[in-house]
């Protein structure tokens, strides 16, 4: 299938990966999760809702979890670079009849609710309350360290479509995974704005669904010290894959699950992507490096389970594309 062109000048500015918003059923459970165990900071702590952040940021929130029934992901939040960026995200996804309207979000300035061309709910915004810098109050660390958001990643039941949106939105491809019959399909695929690796990727299966959000950390030792954390506070059976290095983008990395199920990476060492002549690389679906430069395979669960979008049906894939998976 076709790798989509870059568009150095999109319809409007979407700055990076901003936030998710997740549904959980105990909130104290998935407060001693993140916070106690992973890292994040609290910053804000309400009845029925919390709001935390990496040590790097200095926006109000990157994760809101919400209690609810029932484990969900309700929105993934993006920053774009204007209020007039705003104004023309809105005509954007009018134009195309995709939902899109203005809503009051706390901590937020204005804020568009919309969805993407395979239904994802999306939450864009410019302005966000500031709050402390506690970057160097090393004192206050806790966990792994997680220094701030890196990505989201989706399950697409058409990927191709996906990217292609996406390309339309400036969004430059890095790496994808490609099968290698006559007419080749990209299986996975790993798109930017910031500069890095990725800002949102896809992966082909059952979606849209969300596979897991991901915390940028100092080093990997942080992931290391992570694991001796997690395998002695009662969290062995919430570490789900790794620690290793990926080959698509070189990254050094843990998967854990939260107490709902919510996937997170935690992941350092990716590589730099701003040269406008920057060429995608391609993967065979069937490299083992690439999931893992080591050549273990992730497990099926990673391929399999991931959180769904509230109140969203989910789609059978496309195509019946099968990576290496573990047994």
């Amino acid at each position: 299938m076709p790798v989509p062109k870059h568009i150095f000048n999109p319809l409007f500015n979407i700055v990076r990966c901003s936030h998710a918003v997740l549904t959980v059923r105990d909130l104290g459970a998935a407060r001693a999760f993140y916070e106690d165990t992973i890292g994040l900071k609290v910053e804000h702590a309400g009845k029925e809702t919390l709001y935390l952040r990496g040590m790097e940021e200095r926006n109000h929130h990157s994760l809101v979890l919400k209690r609810g029934g029932e484990p969900a992901a309700e929105r993934l939040g993006f920053k774009v670079g204007s209020e007039e960026d705003l104004d023309r995200a809105f005509a954007f996804f009018k134009e195309r009849q995709l939902p899109a309207k203005f809503v009051e979000v706390p901590f937020q300035g204005r804020t568009l609710h919309a969805a993407d061309a395979l239904g994802s709910p999306l939450e864009l915004y410019c302005k966000m309350d500031q709050a402390e810098r506690i970057l160097q109050q090393y004192g206050r660390y806790r966990g792994c360290h997680p220094q701030r958001i890196d990505h989201v990643n989706l399950f697409a039941h058409d990927v191709q479509a996906a990217i292609d949106f996406y390309a339309l939105l400036g969004f430059r491809l890095t790496e994808y995974a490609e099968s290698d019959d006559a007419d080749p399909k990209i299986a996975a695929a790993w798109m930017h704005r910031k500069g890095g690796v990725h800002d949102v990727a896809f992966t082909n299966g059952y979606g849209p669904r969300l596979h897991h959000l991901a915390y940028c950390v100092p080093t990997a030792l942080n992931i290391i010290h992570l694991c001796d954390v997690m395998a002695s506070t009662g969290y062995l059976a919430n570490m789900e894959r790794g620690p290793g290095r990926h080959g698509i983008s070189n990254a050094f990395f843990l998967y854990v699950r939260d107490p709902d199920g919510h996937r997170t990476e935690l992941y350092t060492s990716d590589y730099l992507t701003v040269d406008p002549d920057l060429e995608p690389i391609r993967w065979s679906l069937r490299d083992p490096r690439r999931q893992t430069l080591w050549g273990t395979p992730a497990p099926r669960s990673w391929f399999e389970e991931g959180s769904v979008f509230a109140g969203l049906p989910v789609q059978p894939p496309r195509h019946a594309l099968k990576p290496v998976m573990a047994d």
